[in-house]
C-alpha cells in the first residue's frame, strides 16, 4: 500500500509541477501525510520537488534574471535553518496539522491571487523596499521548504501581488525552487535525515513523476494553466481541510 502511495503521489506532483513550474510538495503530500512518517513524506517531497525542477530547468527554459532572484535566494538560505530545526519536533499528528493548516490558508489565496490587489505601483515598493520585500518572501519559502519542499508557495503569491508577468514569475520561481530544495536536500543528507533505508523508495518516486513533469511541462506551452491550477488548488484545500477535521477527530 505504501508503494502505490508513493508512485499515485509523485506521478501526480510531477504533472502539477511541470504545468504550473510549482506544488509537487503540496500535492505529493495531500496524499502522503495519510499513510508516511513525516520524516519519509518530507525527504520524499524535496527529493521528488528537486528533481523535477532539475527536469523543469532543461525543459521549461524561462531565463536567468539574477537581479530579480538573489534578495529571493539569499532570504531563503536564511530562513532554511530555521524549518530545520522546526522539523524534527513535528509529530505525525501535529505534521498533518501544520500541513492541512497550509494547504487550506494557501491554495485559495494562490487559486485567486490574480484578482487580489497588485502593489507594483506602490511608491513605497521600489528599489531598496522591494528587495528587502522579495527577501522576506524567499525567508518564508526557505523555512518552508525545509519542512518538506514548500519553497515556491510564498513567494509565488508574492510575485502573483507584484503583478509579475507570466514567464518572469517562472523564471524566478524556478531557479529559487531549484536552489532551495538542492541546498534542503545536501543538509537533509548532511544531517542525517535522509536514512539509507529511504533509498529505495527514492527509487520508487523518480521513474512515477519523471514522464508527467514533461507531460505537464508540455501543456504549459500550449495551454492556459489558470483553470487548471484551480481545480488542483481546489482539491488541495478538500485535502487539507480533510487533515484538520482527521487530527481533531484524533485528540
Amino acid at each position: 500500500m505504501e508503494i502505490i502511495v508513493i508512485i499515485l503521489g509523485a506521478a501526480l506532483a510531477g504533472f502539477v509541477q511541470g504545468l504550473s513550474g510549482f506544488g509537487y510538495s503540496m500535492t505529493a503530500m495531500a496524499l502522503w501525510a495519510w499513510t508516511l512518517e513525516p520524516t519519509l513524506a518530507a525527504a520524499l517531497a524535496v527529493f521528488g520537488g528537486l528533481t523535477g525542477q532539475i527536469i523543469q530547468a532543461f525543459s521549461v527554459r524561462r531565463g536567468f534574471e539574477w537581479r530579480m532572484l538573489w534578495p529571493f535566494v539569499l532570504g531563503g538560505l536564511c530562513g532554511l535553518p530555521l524549518g530545520l530545526r522546526l522539523l524534527p519536533l513535528l509529530d505525525a499528528q501535529l505534521f498533518k496539522t501544520v500541513l492541512g493548516a497550509l494547504l487550506v490558508v494557501f491554495c485559495p489565496l494562490m487559486a485567486f491571487a490574480h484578482r487580489l490587489p497588485r502593489i507594483a505601483s506602490w511608491r513605497c515598493m521600489q528599489g531598496p523596499m522591494l528587495r528587502i520585500a522579495n527577501g522576506l518572501a524567499g525567508l518564508a519559502g526557505g523555512a518552508m521548504a525545509a519542512l518538506g519542499g514548500f519553497s515556491g508557495v510564498v513567494p509565488t503569491l508574492w510575485c502573483q501581488l507584484l503583478g509579475v508577468a507570466r514567464d518572469q514569475q517562472r523564471q524566478v520561481i524556478q531557479n529559487f525552487n531549484l536552489t532551495m530544495l538542492a541546498v534542503t536536500f545536501a543538509s537533509y543528507v548532511a544531517t542525517g535525515f535522509v536514512t539509507p533505508g529511504m533509498l529505495p523508495l527514492f527509487a520508487v518516486a523518480l521513474p512515477a513523476m519523471l514522464l508527467p513533469s514533461l507531460w505537464g511541462g508540455r501543456l504549459y506551452h500550449r495551454i492556459s494553466d489558470v483553470a487548471f491550477r484551480r481545480v488542483v488548488l481546489g482539491l488541495l484545500t478538500m485535502a487539507g481541510l480533510a487533515m484538520l477535521v482527521s487530527t481533531i477527530q484524533h485528540r
